[in-house]
């Protein structure tokens, strides 16, 4: 007995630390952001601020760029989660419930097209982009975003899909359901909390992408809010108080969601993993 609580209390302290490692950054993140610049600058820095201000954020909301960067953000970010999902979900069902040549084939280009490094299609991307006036646009940026959410979106689908019993959906047409009927009253419930969790993620995915938006936006007005952080990094140096205030800000809606789904999205990934 006290063997395994020994054993018990060594994996949760390992947790533990684990924990406060991963935290650590957050946290300093945050601290930074609410230090005055001598602080920030200064030789011996302590792990909390002594005269905390909040001058960082309020320079972050003064900069009219800011608004405009969240709101390409947001736009950006909703339509490809909104065509990603609808797409990859459309596809999934097919690939999950029906067989038809070339399936197998299919499923694989899909997963190869997912270990592809994103920097090896930039320059494709680019190219074809430009060839039709679509860099240094909102557009083009989406377009851009579901050549790598869509191709994850329906991997992970599929998996949501596939875990539902076939016997559940012949039980409804046997009753007299309709094909569609069926899907909306057996497959869609079951399948909502796999849709959550797999628009949670394309929603971090698209949110958070630096690399595509860098080399496809030139404008400022065009900038989204990671490729907005950059101008506090200039040749004379770095405004760290105003770049982690702009972090803490732009990481809060990430949270926010995370926190309000949590139920499903943890009910999405074990649903998920029942069966590929």
């Amino acid at each position: 007995m006290n063997h395994s609580r020994l054993r018990t209390a060594g994996w949760s302290a390992l947790a533990l630390a684990v924990a406060a490692l991963w935290a650590f950054p957050v946290y300093w993140m945050a601290a930074t952001a609410l230090r005055p610049g001598a602080e920030i600058r200064a030789a011996d820095p302590r792990l909390w601020p002594r005269h905390p201000t909040l001058a960082h954020f309020e320079q972050v909301a003064a900069d009219p760029l800011f608004w405009t960067a969240l709101g390409n953000s947001a736009v950006v970010t909703g339509a490809t989660v909104a065509a990603a999902v609808t797409l990859a979900f459309a596809s999934a069902l097919a690939v999950a419930r029906f067989r038809f040549r070339g399936r197998g084939a299919y499923l694989a280009v899909v997963l190869l097209v997912q270990l592809v490094p994103h920097v090896a299609l930039v320059i494709p991307l680019f190219l074809t982009l430009s060839d039709v006036g679509l860099t240094d646009s909102v557009p083009g940026l989406v377009l851009t975003y579901l050549a790598f959410v869509l191709p994850f979106a329906l991997w992970t689908l599929r998996g949501f899909i596939a875990a539902v019993p076939r016997e559940l959906e012949e039980a409804a047409l046997v009753d007299g359901c309709s094909r569609f009927g069926a899907f909306r009253r057996i497959i869609l419930p079951l399948v909502l909390p796999g849709l959550i969790a797999t628009s949670v993620y394309a929603m971090v995915l698209a949110w958070n992408e630096y690399l595509f938006a860098y080399f496809l936006l030139a404008s400022p007005e065009q900038y989204t809010v990671p490729l907005w952080l950059t101008h506090f990094v200039t040749s004379e140096g770095t405004d760290y108080g105003a770049l982690m205030a702009g972090a803490v800000i732009v990481a809060l809606p990430v949270v926010v969601l995370f926190a309000l789904v949590q139920r499903h999205l943890a009910g999405g990934l074990t649903a998920g993993a029942v069966k590929g």
